[in-house]
């Protein structure tokens, strides 16, 4: 099965309410900076949360894939991440 990313999602309710209740992971951003980069088991449940975290819902976009190895995908995505930026995290996850 090939993973593929969703197209990118204006970060709202509508939105997120179509995500599958599925094991993903996604990334969310802003301005065309990432804010946050996550994955679980059910992926609309952790986004409708994140919609309400003071940081993450200041995002504007999101896309998600959906894919039952979320942790290790997750984990990648995170190690690339900081390897573009000089080992910082996402904005919305450095206080974490």
């Amino acid at each position: 099965m090939s993973q593929e990313w969703s197209e990118w999602l204006d970060f709202d309710k509508a939105h997120v309410d179509s995500v599958p209740e599925a094991a993903g992971v996604y990334l969310m951003h802003a301005s065309m900076k990432v804010m946050h980069i996550g994955g679980s088991e059910n992926i609309r449940k952790s986004l409708q949360q994140l919609l309400t975290d003071p940081c993450a819902s200041k995002a504007k976009r999101f896309h998600y894939m959906q894919t039952s190895s979320y942790a290790s995908v997750a984990e990648e995505l995170l190690r690339d991440f900081k390897e573009k930026h000089q080992g910082k995290s996402p904005s919305c996850m450095e206080q974490k």
